[in-house]
């Protein structure tokens, strides 16, 4: 199984860094992790709707062009289908059963995905009501994919 983190920008806080690289070594026993980054556009301070949606679109170009070919997606939008721990790993565990051998989670930047990207992703994947910077999320994802792994294996883990 592979699991790809496609995301926009780059993790810039040590401490954020530090905790990509813990949970990268921790799955590396359950999967082959991928994360690929694309460059995120600089949003002026008070840009309207019209150049939001022109950032989110060229963002969206840029995600589209490196989802790896025939990988089931899941974007993070706020929308999206809300898992607990346990629904959440037999999702995943029903895509591996399903053939599907890489599984691509799409987190957009700061002003969320485009249109394009939420059409192609396969479903989409709410942790919250609530914003959260997306190098905060790149962690709690990662987390919760181990956590996945820990019940998909029947292996402990903290509740």
């Amino acid at each position: 199984m592979t699991v790809t983190v496609l995301c926009v920008g780059k993790i810039k806080e040590r401490f954020f860094t530090d905790a990509v690289n813990e949970y990268s070594k921790r799955l590396s026993k359950f999967c082959k992790l991928n994360i690929i980054e694309v460059e995120d556009e600089e949003t002026p301070q008070n840009a309207g709707e019209a150049l939001e949606r022109s950032i989110r679109d060229k963002e969206g170009e840029k995600i589209l062009k490196k989802i790896p070919q025939g990988a089931y997606t899941i974007s993070l939008e706020i929308e999206g289908r809300k898992h607990d721990s346990i629904s959440f790993a037999d999702r995943i565990d029903k895509i591996q059963i399903n053939g599907s051998s890489n599984i691509c989670f799409i987190i957009g930047g700061s002003l969320g995905l485009s249109d394009s990207v939420k059409k192609t992703a396969k479903e989409s994947l709410s942790f919250s009501d609530m914003t959260f910077p997306h190098q905060l999320m790149r962690i709690i994802l990662l987390e919760q994919i181990y956590r996945a792994f820990k019940i998909i294996n029947n292996e402990p883990y903290h509740k």
